[in-house]
């Protein structure tokens, strides 16, 4: 997966798509934004999510922050590895820090996601 492929949310999540299933995680300005993250709570496998629900606690030293889904569906995978190391995530955002993977229901979602240049701008206006 390259960076450049992923489309982002407003809150800093990322998406990566390969046929209707999305694997998710937070873009490296969110990592480096909450500081060393230590706590990470993912929804269980199978749950049914809507797009823009929290589905996920994400405690760092600084802060607590929630993990949105960008997308409708179903969870069909967890990152066991970052609910045991979550310093995973501040080390690999894009790589294996990732959360989640979400079987969507509606592809059409996805058109209210910023491309990555799209999201570099937004970070521009932050």
């Amino acid at each position: 997966m390259e960076i450049e492929e992923c489309l982002f949310t407003k809150e800093h999540e990322w998406v990566f798509v390969e046929d209707k299933v999305v694997t998710i995680g937070i873009s490296e300005y969110a990592a480096g934004e909450l500081g060393d993250i230590v706590f990470i709570e993912l929804p269980e496998k199978g749950r049914k999510v809507k797009q823009m629900d929290p589905v996920g606690t994400i405690e760092a030293v600084k802060t607590v922050a929630e993990l949105f889904s960008p997308v409708t569906g179903e969870v069909t995978e967890i990152n066991e590895e970052v609910v045991d190391n979550p310093d995973i995530v501040n080390k690999s955002p894009y790589g294996e820090g990732w959360f989640i993977k979400i079987k969507m229901e509606n592809m059409s979602e996805l058109d209210v996601l910023f491309s990555y240049e799209e999201y570099k701008d937004f970070l521009g206006e932050e």
